[in-house]
């Protein structure tokens, strides 16, 4: 349910700051959260060991996010109201990065979800199930919450706002065009636990790599979100200093995701 509030808040993300950077102060956020939780309810000592590798690479991971939310600030000083407009059209720095940071902390509850799920995970196997499914019955758990929780507050604004009935005002092409395009984005975000399931086996005898699994999975998300960013023009119009700073601020989140494998 703490991960369906990141859902809910992840979105306010996209609206402040735009798909690129937006996804990367949450998804960033999230990969260093996400890393850390587990370990700590799983009784792991940060400040030995093991331990002591996880939280470096989080310090360097928090250390790239804080260098893309000074992108944003760089982004915002350089462009006039109108370029920001026709970029994000609601484009706000400051709510944006503390919506963005709270999407990310919340959003990190679904890998702990995903830990707590190991039980299950081992009985699907013993049962025979693949490695590619096998990690099925503990996203189903784990989405529900955030069903429940994204649920909620659907019907707290459609009641507030007196718009249930547009639930059935919607016909033919729309009513078709948005069933198909919510079911593509569900199909394409539930297909990355595909990977992540099949990469935990890779890993099985390395337990900091294992640990580091779900920063590489955000990483990549920050690494295409930043991508479509480019694609859809939203850094247009910025300073060759901006793109430089952005570019090295992704080097950093890169640099955290190898760092656990040269310590270790």
């Amino acid at each position: 349910m703490l991960w369906g509030i990141g859902g809910l808040t992840f979105g306010l993300s996209m609206r402040y700051l735009g798909i690129a950077l937006g996804q990367s102060i949450a998804l960033g956020t999230c990969a260093g959260f996400g890393t850390l939780f587990p370990a700590v309810f799983g009784g792991t000592d940060l400040l030995h060991g093991d331990g002591l590798i996880l939280l470096l690479g989080v310090c360097v991971t928090l250390a790239g996010i804080a260098v893309i939310g000074y992108v944003g600030s760089l982004r915002a000083r350089n462009m006039t109201d109108e370029e920001k407009k026709a970029a994000v059209k609601d484009f706000a720095l400051t709510k944006g990065l503390l919506v963005a940071l709270l999407a990310g902390v919340m959003s990190a509850c679904f890998n702990l979800g995903l830990e707590a799920g190991t039980p299950i995970l081992e009985k699907a196997k013993a049962s025979g199930a693949s490695e590619l499914f096998a990690l099925n019955p503990v996203i189903l758990l784990v989405t529900m919450g955030g069903f429940l929780t994204n649920a909620a507050y659907c019907l707290f604004q459609n009641v507030k706002n007196k718009s249930g009935k547009d639930y059935f005002s919607v016909t033919g092409k729309i009513l078709l065009n948005n069933v198909l395009f919510c079911a593509l984005a569900g199909v394409l975000w539930y297909s990355q636990f595909f990977g992540l399931g099949m990469g935990k086996s890779y890993f099985a005898d390395s337990p900091v790599m294992l640990a580091f699994l779900w920063s590489i999975l955000m990483s990549l998300n920050v690494i295409f979100s930043n991508v479509w960013g480019i694609v859809l023009n939203e850094w247009k119009g910025v300073s060759r200093k901006t793109i430089i700073v952005l570019i090295s601020g992704m080097c950093i989140l890169i640099f955290s995701l190898l760092l656990p494998n040269l310590l270790g």
